[in-house]
């Protein structure tokens, strides 16, 4: 066995362990709320009568382990359960909402990319000149707004002030319904991207400055290699190691959805749909949604991992 298979082994076990971990403490917590799930569903007003006979009925008046072994064994079949609150399976609720995030994260992470690695790379050639303070000033702006505030001013400017996009997002159920309305998607991924720019622009401008002081461009230099070259050949790939890392870790964006953008935009997304389970106390949802955010977090930082060792060399799973 070599070593990049054992750790691809040893990181599956760990996977299998922490989601375990998980499920158990979500598990507990969402069903410590005052009254449970079948209050959640019957409303405030129901009776202790009524909640007796359908926690019976249901099967909430079994032990915490014993409903907690049922609904394992559930999910090892692929059966995230009932949504009792929505009285639909949960699976059908997720893969409804799940395109509709995956286009949003994919085309608002592409755009934020697309500006803030070039940014990244061009004030870390440029520090400290005028050009560097100014996109570092927009770059705190979009790092430390919250996202919500940001929706909101574009829908201010945008959507009612000069009336340019319509303030909310589209409605459709598909990605093809969803991409066919390109005016209704510019301020949601906008939102998106503006906060995404931020991130990128910053850690490639650091990264790109970490490595342009390394001895192996100094070597690179030495023996002739041009700016451009030594630029792109060389310190551009290695500084792609820190935006590997955030990737992976926005994978779970995909399945979590950026609830406040959602919100704000009010798109049918897994944000919006995680947010109004957790208004309304559907357990059975945000178990689901938590669980498929576990699973989505360590294969992203597993990817991340696997790209470490594409990009750098020196990476060895010993």
């Amino acid at each position: 066995m070599d070593a990049v298979t054992g750790y691809l082994i040893r990181r599956v076990l760990q996977t299998i362990f922490v989601t375990l971990i998980v499920t158990i403490i979500t598990f507990v917590l969402l069903h410590l709320v005052p009254g449970g799930e079948v209050r959640a569903v019957l409303g405030v007003r129901a009776t202790a009568r009524e909640i007796a006979i359908d926690s019976k009925a249901w099967g909430f008046d079994q032990p915490l382990y014993v409903q907690y072994g049922k609904w394992l064994w559930q999910l090892l079949h692929g059966n995230f359960g009932f949504d009792l609150k929505q009285n639909a399976p949960v699976s059908t609720l997720i893969w409804a909402a799940l395109p509709r995030t995956i286009v949003l994260a994919a085309i608002g992470t592409a755009v934020g990319l697309l500006i803030g690695v070039p940014l990244g790379i061009f004030q870390a050639v440029r520090r400290y000149s005028v050009i560097d303070q100014v996109v570092t000033a927009f770059a705190f702006v979009g790092y430390g707004s919250p996202t919500f505030f940001i929706g909101l001013l574009l829908i201010q400017w945008f959507a009612i002030d000069l009336h340019i996009f319509p303030p909310a997002a589209p409605q459709a159920t598909s990605i093809g319904g969803i991409l066919a309305e390109p005016m209704n998607l510019v301020l949601p991924v906008a939102t998106y991207a503006f906060v995404a720019f931020a991130l990128w622009s910053r850690f490639m401008r650091s990264s790109v400055m970490d490595n342009i002081v390394q001895d192996y461009v100094r070597t690179a230099r030495s023996k002739g290699a041009s700016e451009r070259r030594v630029l792109w050949g060389h310190i551009f790939r290695n500084s792609l190691i820190s935006i590997v890392t955030l990737l992976g870790l926005q994978l779970p964006v995909i399945i979590g959805g950026a609830i406040f953008i959602e919100v704000v935009f009010n798109y049918p997304g897994m944000g919006l749909l995680f947010f109004n389970a957790a208004t309304g106390d559907d357990i059975q949802l945000m178990l689901a949604i938590t669980v498929l955010t576990t699973l989505v977090t360590i294969l992203g930082n597993l990817l991340a991992d696997i790209g470490y060792a594409m990009l750098d060399p020196r990476v060895r799973y010993t």
